[in-house]
């Protein structure tokens, strides 16, 4: 496993946002930071000082490279790559926060199931092998508020989601808990990036709209850039790409490793 090394340049406005954001064990509302990783001379090389078009073209070309699962094989996976670091018989919960049993993967009031991030209806493709199994954008989820969640955009505001952890939804939208803003934010960014329109599935992009019901797109873009601001790479989250880079797909969320790619190309 190649080591990765992360250094940080932070954005000079940014830096009184980052001080104050400091607590004793964690540091929050911080802007996504430039940084340079290891596979930077390997992996990126190709990508590393474009921006724009080119460099989303190039990225698309790196990440599709890739060993594909199956839907059922999902399940395992997420065991490792969501486990909780303080209790290895438990997976952390997208948009709740909370730690649950392993064993209570399934459909019942108290499991948790697969969430599609970017949601499958989105440019219909549902649990087909490719965007309907990628591990970059699937994510354990407590059941009640991964429907509630359902194919809603993402965009500010509502009221709180039961059990969501401090999620809010409204009638066309859902606003995760902070601690998980910047995670979607890259995970849909990544899901327009790798998919294009080749492989036989729909070109999925970005928007300015809620409501996006079954067309090929995930709202709101200008949102979404401010959570990957507001919210940068957790170590949860980029271990969690390690482990999908080293055991399972072969390719990584570029937006993980340079959160600040996504204003370079959008």
């Amino acid at each position: 496993m190649l080591a990765t090394t992360r250094i940080r340049r932070w954005k000079p406005v940014a830096l009184a946002t980052a001080l104050a954001g400091l607590t004793a064990f964690t540091l929050t509302a911080t802007p996504a930071a430039a940084t340079t990783t290891a596979y930077d001379t390997t992996y990126y090389k190709n990508a590393v000082g474009k921006t724009g078009t080119s460099l989303k073209s190039s990225l698309h070309t790196i990440i599709s490279s890739q060993t594909k699962i199956s839907y059922s094989a999902v399940w395992n996976a997420l065991k490792v790559t969501d486990q909780d670091p303080n209790n290895s018989n438990n997976v952390i919960l997208l948009y709740s926060g909370v730690s649950r049993s392993k064993s209570l993967n399934g459909g019942d009031l108290g499991d948790w199931n697969r969430e599609h991030t970017w949601a499958k209806s989105h440019g219909d493709f549902g649990e087909a092998t490719g965007p309907g199994t990628d591990l970059h954008h699937l994510r354990p989820a407590d059941v009640q508020v991964n429907s509630i969640r359902g194919n809603k955009d993402f965009d500010d505001g509502g009221s709180a989601v039961s059990g969501g952890g401090g999620s809010l939804t409204d009638s066309d939208s859902f606003e995760p808990r902070d601690a998980d803003k910047g995670d979607v934010a890259r995970m849909i960014l990544y899901m327009t990036v790798r998919y294009d329109g080749g492989d036989g599935f729909a070109d999925l992009e970005p928007n300015e709209k809620v409501n996006n019901g079954s067309n090929p797109y995930m709202g709101k873009l200008s949102v979404l850039k401010q959570w990957n601001e507001q919210d940068p790479p957790s170590a949860f989250e980029e271990k969690r790409n390690q482990a999908i880079y080293d055991t399972y797909q072969r390719n990584r969320n570029p937006f993980i490793d340079h959160p600040e790619w996504v204003e370079a190309i959008w």
